[in-house]
């Protein structure tokens, strides 16, 4: 008998917790999150509270802890102070009202200004930009800044780190910044950590996750950013990470997949810019206040440049859990909605929140001509189905879906808005930022806008050069698919709203 009333006490007891929790779920999830993602997390606690309680505390929240908050907002302000007296469009550089708008609005977000920045070449190909940067470095004289998500020290990236050891011998500092989650997973991370100690210059982990160290933190935050700087005068910006193609993966080698990555070489004032976004990195992970100076002019008055000008106006937009505005997705949308006869979007995940999917489709009913390239298969099970879930209403609202053919992953990452409208001014952005809700809200990431100069002309043409490989997805063959296919689709998609 006192066996029943135990357990009939501890099965009200549990009713109760169980109720308690759904209770105080309703009203405290959907506090300052997209719908989409409160249904989801609220659907994983209600259905699952013991388990979907527990994930929600430990991954619920894209906010980082106070310190990290406490510096960025430090460093905002920097920003601010340093750019006080710059324009937001250099002085003799004329744009549309359109475009200033945009420009505006990515001041207010990020408090960076356009300035200017020469193209000093793109590189599509994997290699070759591994190549490039690496003749850079030996090419320093002063300092090398690097901080790339991933790294892995491996026969393809040694002659990078090799460099870096010779520039450090010569009397160069080298201060070097990656992901630690993000590095962690590939082979030889302990054999980087030990080469890079043996060379002895500094280098630090990004978002470290060490809690016998007391840096705990939310486990799913990454440092996405990909820069290279050198001595204030160069700076490489892109989608690569330091790492063989392949990723150093058994799969990826038996099927043949590789990565195809774009890095862009710039020079001139924009280069300031990616080094006040390094110094608020690097000063975070290593307590270092970097002095950063402007390199080159940046107030002065500028001639305006024109569509095939190697001077181009950019504003650089970093982004990340430290911004509560999302200023990249708000700056892709509003190029989305000034796109008037063709948009291009390059992304290897394509998982748009509720703004960015309606931007897209309100874009092709208004007659804009719009063109998705994605690899035919991502390289994660997940994701590969999450973005699949989009497919249908995409293809339906009229979007053209290029997809660039399996086993290689197309990891380059750019949006164009009217490249070769002789009637609208073009705009474009390149850089670290997928068109995912990850890249939104979780990531740290570092895209450069571009709003005159050649680098739109010289994006239009990688695409032309991208889509002749790919292979074209038609409504008619994408309703073929299997009802497993679309139960499967539709679960991913679920999960990638848990954020």
């Amino acid at each position: 008998m006192s066996f029943e009333i135990n357990l009939e006490t501890w099965q009200t007891i549990g009713l109760i917790i169980d109720y308690s929790i759904k209770i105080l779920a309703i009203g405290y999830v959907p506090e300052g999150r997209r719908p989409s993602s409160s249904t989801a997390w609220l659907l994983a606690i209600l259905l699952l509270p013991y388990v979907g309680l527990p994930l929600f505390l430990l991954m619920g929240s894209p906010y980082i802890n106070r310190r990290r908050h406490r510096i960025q907002q430090e460093v905002n302000d920097l920003i601010e102070n340093v750019h006080d007296d710059v324009p937001d469009i250099p002085e003799g550089m004329q744009v549309s009202r359109e475009v200033e708008s945009v420009i505006k609005l990515n001041r207010r977000l990020t408090r960076m200004p356009a300035v200017t920045g020469n193209n000093l070449g793109m590189y599509p190909d994997y290699h070759a930009s591994l190549q490039r940067m690496t003749q850079a470095i030996d090419e320093a004289k002063e300092y090398i800044h690097v901080e790339i998500y991933i790294m892995a020290w491996d026969e393809c990236t040694q002659p990078f780190f090799d460099a870096l050891r010779r520039a450090h011998q010569r009397g160069v500092t080298v201060r070097l910044l990656f992901d630690h989650v993000g590095s962690w997973k590939y082979p030889g991370y302990r054999r980087l950590k030990k080469e890079l100690n043996s060379i002895g210059f500094a280098w630090y982990l990004m978002l470290p996750l060490q809690p016998w160290r007391l840096r705990f933190r939310r486990p799913d935050l990454r440092n996405h950013r990909k820069m290279l700087i050198i001595d204030g005068q160069t700076g490489f910006i892109g989608s690569q990470n330091l790492i063989a193609p392949n990723y150093l993966q058994r799969k990826n080698i038996r099927v043949g997949r590789e990565w195809m990555d774009l890095m862009v070489e710039m020079s001139g004032p924009i280069v300031s810019s990616m080094e006040m976004i390094f110094a608020g990195d690097w000063y975070v992970e290593s307590n270092e206040a970097l002095d950063i100076r402007d390199h080159e002019e940046a107030h002065g008055y500028i001639e305006n440049t024109s569509r095939d000008s190697q001077t181009n106006l950019v504003q650089l937009i970093p982004s990340g859990p430290g911004y509560t505005t999302e200023p990249n997705l708000r700056m892709f949308n509003s190029i989305v909605h000034h796109a008037k006869e063709r948009l291009i979007l390059c992304s290897p995940y394509f998982i748009p929140d509720e703004s960015l999917l309606e931007a897209v489709t309100s874009a092709c009913y208004r007659g804009v001509r719009v063109e998705l390239l994605v690899s035919q298969q991502a390289d994660q099970f997940a994701i590969d189905h999450a973005q699949s879930s989009y497919y249908q209403a995409l293809l339906e609202a009229g979007v053209k879906i290029y997809q660039f053919p399996k086993p290689t992953v197309l990891h380059t990452k750019y949006v164009l808005a009217d490249p070769d409208s002789p009637d609208n001014e073009p705009l474009g952005v390149v850089g670290s930022s997928n068109l995912d809700i990850r890249s939104f809200g979780l990531n740290y990431e570092i895209s450069m806008m571009i709003a005159k100069g050649n680098l739109i002309q010289e994006l239009n043409e990688l695409t032309a050069t991208y889509r002749e490989k790919c292979i074209k997805l038609t409504l008619e063959k994408w309703n073929e698919r299997s009802w497993g296919r679309r139960y499967v689709d539709n679960l991913m998609r679920l999960t990638s709203a848990l954020q």
